[in-house]
């Protein structure tokens, strides 16, 4: 499936991987990228050393391509930066702050940069600035979200800009990758869906709580400080929302509360009093099955849904 986002990245299939924090590192992003898809590794919460470590891991791994996410509200992100730099993978997605006083370095390094952006003002703002796509994001997403829908956004979003835009959250099935490029997009970022591959290293309590949610198991924590979350209904969350909305806690107390509970959950596997980031669409999540099954079966959806929509009269 040729466009212009799997020629400007040299991917097989318009598919990119979200970069999980505590979860995307180079043994999922590798399996992802040799599948025929876009591996990220995440730095959220790491090192210079883990970054530049996972980086050169990612390369025995795979020979395709692959890239990096960045969180730009970390406090080191400057030495992440550097590291990209000097490690040159194929591409960046930065989000969680202004990206644009970074285009010039990475693109000095080689490396190609796709910012994730949660509206059309800085959408048209990214890309007169340089950015090479954009990963536009919308509320259904798992973890930090923005305020409006995905739909919204493509109506809105994709009329506006000429480079490549990949479209995020709620994506976990073929038929919503056909439904994007139909729009107009030239791919997706799925991150949930990867959650539940056996090359993920997420907790497995974190993935069966995954298989056995249903469709309105995610909650948002977070909007009365300005900071939403979505993640799946557990103790902890239910607990945060109960007392975000109590008019007893201040913002200080709430940031204090929900402080270390992804890594609880991704990595130490209390799934009640850690927070299981995750989208809105659960239900493809059926069973743990490698990235590449996942993806081919993806692709084969996508295949019949868009030949499926050429029979369609108006």
């Amino acid at each position: 499936m040729a466009n212009k986002l799997t020629g400007l990245l040299g991917i097989k299939y318009p598919i990119l991987q979200g970069g999980m924090a505590w979860i995307s590192d180079a043994t999922l992003a590798s399996a992802v990228s040799n599948a025929g898809g876009a591996g990220i590794i995440s730095t959220g919460g790491r090192t210079t050393e883990y970054t530049r470590e996972e980086i050169r891991r990612c390369r025995t791994l795979t020979d395709k391509p692959f890239g990096v996410n960045v969180m730009l509200m970390a406090p080191n992100k400057e030495e992440i930066v550097d590291v990209i730099c000097a490690e040159r993978p194929a591409f960046v997605t930065l989000g969680a702050g202004n990206p644009v006083p970074y285009f010039e370095k990475f693109h000095a390094a080689g490396v190609k940069v796709i910012p994730v952006v949660p509206n059309v003002k800085l959408a048209r703002r990214v890309e007169q600035k340089g950015a090479d796509a954009m990963v536009v994001e919308g509320m259904e997403a798992g973890g930090h979200i923005g305020v409006l829908t995905t739909m919204a956004l493509m109506e809105q979003v994709l009329p506006e800009v000429n480079i490549p835009v990949v479209m995020a959250g709620g994506f976990a099935d073929g038929r919503g990758l056909a439904a994007a490029l139909l729009m107009g997009a030239s791919g997706v970022q799925m991150g949930t869906r990867f959650l539940v591959a056996e090359e993920c290293p997420v907790h497995p309590k974190v993935k069966q709580k995954l298989i056995e949610a249903i469709d309105t198991d995610t909650i948002v924590t977070g909007q009365t400080i300005g900071g939403a979350v979505r993640g799946v209904k557990n103790k902890f969350s239910e607990e945060f929302v109960a007392l975000e909305y109590s008019h007893g806690a201040t913002k200080e107390e709430l940031l204090e509360k929900a402080t270390g509970t992804n890594k609880l959950a991704a990595v130490d596997g209390d799934v009640e009093n850690g927070m299981v980031q995750a989208g809105q669409t659960l239900l493809p999540l059926k069973k743990i099955e490698p990235v590449a099954e996942i993806i081919e079966g993806i692709m084969a959806e996508a295949r019949a849904t868009l030949k499926k929509a050429e029979e369609i009269e108006l």
